[in-house]
């Protein structure tokens, strides 16, 4: 097993955050052309967002290190899915995960999960939820080793006109 330090992420990691992120979003492309690309700096701005968010009691990241590089990041969040009309406590949700490919399947997605699940844990939460991509099997695989199972699958239709 890769020795590998999870810990919280920092503004100084915002750069290699932004680059995982793209891997991610280039890697989600790949599996389907469905899925969003990022936008002009998008992976830039995704990372100001952030760090901007790292002080916000709501929102954790963290980071996996390998010997003093950024490999991998997990971001997730508390939510509450309006409480005045949902019978249903505020829960987790992990917004993004991303261990770059030469370590995967050594631990570490399993490591940020784990940190992440601890830290919902401490926020008295009983659950966190994710989306994962249909096309991703690797990822969904990944899911269910680590306990994940299906609430609600996304759907989405193609809107053309009766001339296409």
């Amino acid at each position: 097993m890769v020795e590998i330090t999870i810990r919280e992420a920092s503004a100084k990691d915002a750069d290699a955050i932004a680059d995982l992120w793209q891997q991610l979003v280039d890697y989600h492309r790949q599996l389907d052309r469905d899925m969003p690309g990022a936008a002009f700096n998008g992976a830039r701005r995704y990372a100001r967002r952030l760090v901007q968010r790292l002080d916000d009691p709501y929102t954790r990241a963290f980071v996996a290190e390998y010997d003093g590089q950024v490999i991998g990041f997990v971001l997730g969040m508390i939510v509450d899915l309006m409480a005045d009309i949902f019978d249903q406590e505020p829960g987790g949700f992990l917004a993004d995960i991303y261990v770059h490919p030469d370590f995967r399947r050594s631990g570490v997605g399993r490591q940020l999960v784990a940190a992440l699940a601890a830290w919902f844990r401490e926020q008295r939460l009983d659950h966190f939820d994710w989306h994962v991509a249909v096309k991703n099997e690797e990822g969904r695989a990944f899911w269910r080793a680590v306990g994940g199972r299906d609430v609600m699958v996304r759907m989405r239709a193609d809107v053309k006109d009766d001339d296409q």
